[in-house]
């Protein structure tokens, strides 16, 4: 695995061709470059150059002093650039880094030159690795020596604490008095969870169905205009994703998310906001409900991007 200058670069495109190509980012999709630059570890400098590189093959499109948006026909040359399921570069030591240590494998502390000799990677690119799962909340830099991962998400209990305190949250912000949905946040809603039912499930990336659900219910919880709710799911969502991967391996349970997700929708847009916060409760139990069927993927060695 060489290093090069723009590793970093190809890394992010390739992982948001994934999104574009799977429908997590949709046709009209802004690209928020701070909200990019949190989800990857990195400045905002790299991420401007993938989306240059997401451009030129017509991916994305710019609009002046406006940023990035998926362009109407940027399906099918991010399927190009995507090159399929399975994890490649970079993107597969990160999930093997997370596999093991999710299966126990990692110890609590570790040192660079280790970890760069158990994964096989350059000083540059082990760097890249550590910001991102740093940006996610599961690891640290220790004082003077090496990296201490974190424990509080290695367990199956840790993710359904994860999903009380989205109980707690969610349906509250639906309830909020200055709660307005934008009709093309709504929009592209829509257009992500229709895409998904079209076949997206079975064929979109751990990375992108992991996206999809966090743009949902995120675009769901910051039209309550409360900050403080929103800053909260944003901060769940970045360190739950360790363990989430695992959860992924069984994809038949999306078909029944995606259409309670457009059924949302609909009470939303049509005002009944009481129905939407009963729903979003009726919607993360169930979800609970399935991390008892998948608890075994979680306490064993299942690939994290295996088919169901």
């Amino acid at each position: 695995m060489s290093e090069t200058p723009t590793s970093t670069v190809a890394q992010i495109v390739q992982a948001l061709a994934e999104d574009v190509s799977a429908g997590a980012l949709p046709a009209g999709a802004h690209l928020s470059a701070q909200r990019l630059a949190d989800r990857f570890g990195v400045s905002r400098f790299p991420i401007g150059q993938a989306l240059r590189v997401l451009a030129d093959h017509g991916v994305v499109t710019p609009a002046p002093r406006r940023g990035f948006f998926v362009a109407q026909e940027g399906q099918q040359p991010a399927g190009v650039l995507a090159g399929g399921r399975k994890p490649q570069g970079l993107a597969a030591v990160y999930f093997a880094i997370a596999e093991d240590r999710v299966a126990g494998r990692l110890p609590d502390t570790m040192s660079e030159a280790a970890l760069r000799e158990r994964y096989g990677v350059t000083r540059g690119q082990l760097a890249q690795l550590l910001d991102r799962i740093a940006a996610e909340g599961w690891a640290e830099r220790r004082a003077g020596y090496g990296w201490r991962f974190s424990s509080v998400l290695t367990t199956p209990d840790a993710l359904e604490q994860t999903y009380r305190l989205r109980l707690a949250i969610e349906p509250a912000s639906l309830l909020e008095p200055g709660y307005r949905l934008d009709p093309a946040v709504a929009a592209q809603c829509r257009a992500v969870e229709e895409t998904m039912l079209a076949g997206s499930i079975e064929t979109a990336s751990s990375d992108a169905l992991y996206e999809r659900g966090v743009r949902y219910h995120e675009a769901i919880v910051g039209a309550s205009g409360n900050p403080f709710m929103l800053e909260a799911l944003q901060r769940v969502n970045r360190v739950r994703r360790l363990l989430v991967y695992r959860s992924l391996t069984d994809r038949q349970r999306f078909y029944r998310q995606a259409r309670e997700h457009l059924a949302m929708l609909d009470l939303l847009e049509a005002g009944r906001r009481e129905e939407a916060a009963a729903a979003m409760r009726v919607h993360l139990g169930a979800v609970m409900q399935n991390l008892s069927a998948v608890r075994p993927l979680l306490e064993t060695g299942a690939p994290p991007d295996g088919k169901p």
